[in-house]
């Protein structure tokens, strides 16, 4: 399945040093057991009513209980946290 985390950051970050700052974050997703892989896109268009950076972890459907309890996992939710104005999670085949 494709684990989606969609993330429109609040009005202090600096979008472009906190995507990388994801991206480095995210580099060893692949090292959970039932993750293959990790897709980062950040949004091309600048306007209000857009989100700004899309995760999407490609991973076995049993894995995201793995995944929610994972020291990655967690430490994002604590160092990004504060960050995200809002999210949307979405789970696809």
């Amino acid at each position: 399945m494709l684990h989606h985390i969609i993330v429109k950051w609040n009005d202090t970050v600096d979008k472009q040093e906190t995507s990388q700052k994801v991206r480095a974050l995210y580099e060893s997703a692949v090292e959970i057991p039932g993750i293959h892989n990790v897709i980062i896109k950040d949004n091309v268009i600048a306007r209000q009513n857009r989100y700004d950076l899309m995760i999407a972890l490609d991973m076995d459907e049993d894995a995201l209980v793995t995944w929610d309890n994972s020291e990655l996992h967690l430490k994002w939710k604590s160092e990004y946290g504060s960050l995200i104005e809002s999210k949307c999670i979405f789970d696809c085949e």
